[in-house]
């Protein structure tokens, strides 16, 4: 599958599976209750995360954004952020999605590949495909803060 057509598909996932007509639904109508569990609670998080940094670093097209990052830090708030959407205990203490991507020109190829990162990372921590759907849902209303800012 193109790159190009993730973004589409996954934003049609999250219509098809919550049967929402706007995708700030996607985050108000998914039940979060058992999702932080079906991620593998904290720890099924931090190696999600871990294999994602490991998939940016591999490829190309997207690792230059990350070029002055402190990855630690980077890391530590993407388990944060993913914890707390997924109905975890945690707390995202980072700044808003729009403050953080500002500047960075990503494009939306750039972010279909992180899309795909995640979505093959959770293949192969074995989530779920409706748990997966559920997170991607969550992640969906970002997307216009992150693209061509």
């Amino acid at each position: 599958m193109k790159a190009s057509s993730l973004s589409g598909l996954w934003l049609s996932l999250c219509l098809a599976v919550f049967g929402v007509t706007a995708l700030s639904g996607c985050s108000q109508t998914a039940s979060k209750d058992h999702l932080y569990q079906q991620l593998g609670s904290t720890v099924g998080i931090e190696k999600i995360v871990d294999a994602l940094l490991v998939e940016i670093e591999n490829d190309p097209q997207i690792v230059h954004h990350f070029r002055d990052t402190d990855i630690a830090r980077f890391r530590k708030l993407l388990i944060e952020q993913l914890c707390e959407l997924s109905g975890g205990p945690c707390k995202y203490t980072g700044v808003s999605m729009q403050e953080s991507h500002t500047g960075f020109k990503i494009t939306q190829a750039d972010f279909d590949n992180l899309v795909r990162h995640l979505m093959k990372v959770m293949t192969e921590q074995n989530i779920s495909i409706a748990a997966q759907n559920q997170l991607l849902g969550l992640l969906a209303p970002m997307y216009g803060d992150v693209v061509y800012r």
